[in-house]
């Protein structure tokens, strides 16, 4: 195993991820109704993956609750036409990666921060770290630094399908639907993708 791949999962992972969803469901029965409470708790339930996931797509954890916000505005807005064809969480992430994909179209038309700033940036941040964190915390903050700007020079499709894999541990299946791709494609785009990050991340690897 890698820095790049997810741990693997408890025996019962996949009972807890269909019971997990059929609560999902349910709750999107009684959203579609128009039960507030009901909204909130799906809200609890996944608002911490979609800002993470957000947030790994842009690499700024500062606007990822803006957009996770728009999120979850379209899951209350289309709770009436609700109809579990898939899993919650995959129609859950198809509509985070439709407005992350948008979010990142429009930023290469207009970049705000160049990627100097964004290095520098990154370096005043570990150097501030230096200071304060002991030598393995120093270490582990620097691999995980490593890992993200490994995975935000990824294209969109490729980093997507890295962060859903790695950080929301989804099997392959549910990435190629989130994704509107085969399987054997985005197995694929995630072997692609890991050879890039393993090229990038070598040093940290080889230690």
């Amino acid at each position: 195993m890698t820095p790049l791949d997810p741990p693997p999962p408890p025996r019962d992972a996949e009972a807890a991820r269909c019971e997990g969803d059929a609560h999902d469901v349910a709750l999107m029965g009684r959203v579609g109704a128009g039960d507030m409470h009901a909204f909130e708790e799906l809200v609890e339930r996944h608002q911490r993956a979609v800002i993470g996931t957000v947030a790994k797509m842009l690499g700024n954890a500062s606007e990822a609750e803006d957009i996770a916000q728009q999120v979850f505005v379209r899951v209350w807005k289309s709770a009436g036409r609700y109809e579990a064809q898939a899993k919650f969480t995959t129609w859950l992430f198809t509509i985070t990666r439709n407005l992350v994909f948008n979010e990142v179209r429009r930023r290469q038309r207009k970049p705000t921060v160049s990627a100097d700033e964004r290095e520098e940036t990154t370096h005043r941040e570990l150097e501030d770290a230096r200071t304060v964190a002991p030598d393995d915390d120093l270490l582990q903050a620097e691999l995980e630094e490593a890992i993200d700007r490994a995975i935000q020079s990824l294209p969109e499709k490729q980093r997507m399908a890295v962060i859903l894999r790695r950080y929301e541990e989804l099997p392959y299946e549910e990435i190629a639907r989130v994704l509107s791709m085969s399987l054997p494609a985005v197995k694929s785009l995630l072997f692609r993708a890991r050879t890039q990050l393993k090229e990038s991340l070598q040093k940290y690897l080889d230690s």
